[in-house]
């Protein structure tokens, strides 16, 4: 018998448009014959949609817009609203792939959303996507865990309004310049600025707040980036490294999904001194935050081989040219077998939450 997957994307969220090329590029790698596909749609102002179940790969990713093709569901009956008749045990799906970037699917609500319907789905659970999310409680968590990390400096936005001048002097004395300015809650790079003086300080800071209510401002590191692929639940395990040379100053939005001005080298030119830390601080990292299923963790590799770390991504980039991928295939492990793999890994994780006792 198949296994009925379900696959959640798009998504109230500035990374809308990077969920469906995720979407497209999964669907299109599955085993039709192992999965029945089951498309759920998130529309840019919230509403759910469901779509006929998939039986052939899909060639633009304009079809996965499900508008008039699909039916609006309420997210709280997910198993009766895609199996409308009377839902049977074996009929229920079986697994829920989260495919979303960003807020509203990657920073645990929708994970809240599939422990309270008791549905396995891939990737991290509540805890570990809310702290990847938010890049002020992770690096808090990363400090904890005693891994070595740039200096930051972070404030809400009404903080910052009743003395933006004291906070310009207090990023100036911890950091300096040039500093990055981030929004804390968002992915792939976006409203993120390098800022050199304090005129584009203030903007960076102004457009960040576009985006989140929260930002984070870090001081800037001479260093190679340098990304490690982690998957696995207790025992996670890891790729190889790969390194971003963006031809750019930064790798930003544009550098990663538009104008291909970045390098991406793999396996990244690294000692195994360097390999070996860079190892260690990504698992460190992955139970700091209690990750399961999978993150990608990013770092800097200064001169003096002296690795800090940049972040975790609890749901990266996740086509077959992004850099999770990519590090997984040098590693051995390909694509539609990677994602079986995370499949296997979200059903052994909810197994093992089963065993869990509610009552005494």
């Amino acid at each position: 018998m198949k296994m009925k997957l379900g696959l959640i994307y798009g998504g109230k969220s500035a990374e809308h448009n990077v969920s469906l090329q995720t979407a497209l590029a999964v669907i299109n790698a599955l085993d039709m014959s192992k999965f029945d596909i089951h498309p759920i749609y998130i529309k840019e102002n919230g509403e759910w949609v469901r779509g006929k179940a998939l039986d052939a790969p899909v060639k633009e990713v304009s079809t996965l817009r499900l508008q008039e093709n699909g039916d609006s569901i309420s997210p709280v009956t997910l198993n009766t609203e895609l199996f409308p008749a009377k839902v049977e045990e074996q009929e229920k799906i079986d697994v829920i792939f989260p495919l979303l970037h960003g807020p509203n699917g990657e920073d645990g609500t929708v994970q809240g959303l599939l422990e309270l319907l008791n549905i396995p789905y891939v990737g991290n659970g509540v805890l570990a996507s809310a702290a990847g999310m938010d890049k002020v409680v992770m690096k808090n968590l990363f400090a904890q865990a005693g891994l070595a990390q740039a200096k930051y400096v972070s404030f809400i936005k009404s903080d910052y309004e009743q003395s933006p001048a004291a906070k310009f002097e207090e990023i100036e004395a911890e950091l300096g310049y040039p500093c990055f300015v981030k929004p804390a809650n968002l992915g792939s790079s976006v409203g993120i600025n390098k800022c050199k003086d304090r005129e584009s300080l203030e903007a960076a800071i102004k457009e960040a707040f576009e985006f989140d209510r929260k930002v984070i401002i870090e001081e800037s590191i001479v260093g190679r980036e340098i990304e490690i692929a982690v998957i696995g639940n207790d025992h996670p395990e890891c790729s190889v490294v790969g390194e971003i040379a963006p031809k750019v100053e930064f790798y930003d939005y544009k550098a990663k999904y538009e104008d291909g001005e970045t390098d991406l080298i793999i396996p990244g030119n690294v000692t195994e001194e360097e390999y070996e830390k860079i190892k260690e601080m990504a698992i460190t990292s992955f139970k700091a935050i209690d990750g399961s299923g999978l993150v990608r963790a990013d770092f800097f590799l200064t001169e003096d081989g002296k690795a800090l770390i940049n972040e975790v991504n609890t749901m990266p980039g996740f086509t077959p040219y992004s850099m999770f991928p990519l590090m997984w295939k040098h590693s051995g492990l390909e694509y539609p077998q990677l994602i079986e793999k995370l499949v296997d890994l979200a059903l052994e994780r909810y197994e093992q939450k089963q065993q869990i006792k509610h009552s005494f």
